[in-house]
C-alpha cells in the first residue's frame, strides 16, 4: 500500500506523446505517480523502451506487464499482426480502422484500476484525447464516463478514472506540454519500431500536424528517403538533423524480452 502523504495515481503510460503529458501533469499536481506500461503483444517494444528510460530518469515506479497470453484473442489488428500491412495516411475511419485493437483499453484500464486498488491509489489517469473519438471506441466520453462509473463500483475502494485531454485535440496537449517545458524527443508515436520515425504512418501524422500548429519543431529524427511527409515545413531541420543517440537501438518484437527486467 501506498504510505505517501500525496495522493497516488496510476498512469497508463505508453511511452507515446500523450501518456508522456499526463505523466508529467500528475507529478505537476503532486501526485505520487506510479506508472504501469503493458506488454500486450504490439508489433514493437520501442515505446516501452522510451517508458522505461523516462522513468527511471524521473524515478517514477514503473511497471510493464507482460500480458501477451492475450495476443491471441486480440490480434485481428495492424498493430498486433505483422502480416498486416500498417496504412500510410491521415486518421480517417475508412482506411485507419485496421489500427484498431479489440477491447484494448477496457483490458488495459481494468487491470490499472485493480493496481490501483492494490497500492491504495484514488485515481487512474490515462491520454484518451478528443482526436481519437472517431476512430477508437474505446477514447469516446461515453466509454470514459462509463468505465469511470464502473471504477467507481467494481470495488470496495472507489477509483476515478482522470482522462485530462478527452476533448481536446493532440495539439492543445502539446501546446500544455511545451509550455511545462517537457522534452518530447523522450516519446515515441510511430506505429513502425524502426531506428527512425517514418513520418507516413497515421501517427506519425498526427504528431507532425500537432507541432506544426504550434509552430514548433519536432525534436525526433524521421526516415527522409523518398517521402515528403518528414521534409515539410513541419520539419525543417529534416534533411540534416541526425539520428537520436539510442536510435540505433532495436527495439523490435525478438529482442523485447533481453530487456524486460520490470516486466510482471
Amino acid at each position: 500500500m501506498s504510505e505517501s502523504a500525496a495522493p497516488a495515481t496510476v498512469v497508463i503510460y505508453s511511452g507515446g506523446m500523450d501518456s508522456f503529458t499526463v505523466l508529467h501533469r500528475a507529478l505537476r499536481e503532486g501526485r505520487e505517480v506510479h506508472a504501469l506500461s503493458f506488454d500486450y503483444g504490439q508489433r514493437h517494444a520501442r515505446e516501452l523502451k522510451v517508458a522505461r528510460e523516462v522513468c527511471r530518469e524521473l524515478g517514477v515506479p514503473h511497471q510493464v506487464v507482460d500480458i501477451t497470453a492475450i495476443h491471441g484473442l486480440i490480434d485481428a489488428s495492424a498493430l498486433t499482426d505483422a502480416s498486416q500491412a500498417l496504412p500510410d495516411a491521415d486518421y480517417a475511419e475508412a482506411n485507419l480502422k485496421a489500427t484498431v485493437v479489440p477491447n484494448r483499453n477496457m483490458i488495459l484500464l481494468s487491470l490499472a484500476i485493480a493496481k490501483a486498488v492494490n497500492i491504495g491509489a484514488d485515481r487512474v489517469d490515462y491520454g484518451a484525447h478528443g482526436g481519437d473519438h472517431v476512430l477508437y471506441p474505446d477514447c469516446r466520453p461515453e466509454f470514459v464516463e462509463a468505465m469511470n462509473d464502473v471504477a467507481g463500483i467494481a470495488n470496495f475502494e472507489p477509483v476515478t478514472l482522470h482522462a485530462p485531454y478527452l476533448r481536446t485535440d493532440k495539439g492543445e496537449i502539446l501546446a500544455e506540454g511545451l509550455a511545462m517545458g517537457l522534452d518530447y524527443g523522450k516519446t515515441w508515436t510511430c506505429y513502425r519500431g524502426e531506428a527512425l520515425a517514418c513520418g507516413r504512418c497515421g501517427s506519425c501524422r498526427e504528431r507532425l500536424a500537432a507541432f506544426a500548429a504550434n509552430g514548433a519543431i519536432d525534436p525526433i529524427a524521421y526516415d527522409t528517403t523518398g517521402d515528403e511527409a518528414a521534409t515539410s515545413s513541419q520539419r525543417p531541420d529534416a534533411a540534416t538533423s541526425s539520428q537520436r543517440p539510442d536510435a540505433a537501438t532495436s527495439s523490435q518484437r525478438p529482442d523485447a524480452a533481453a530487456e524486460g527486467t520490470d516486466h510482471v
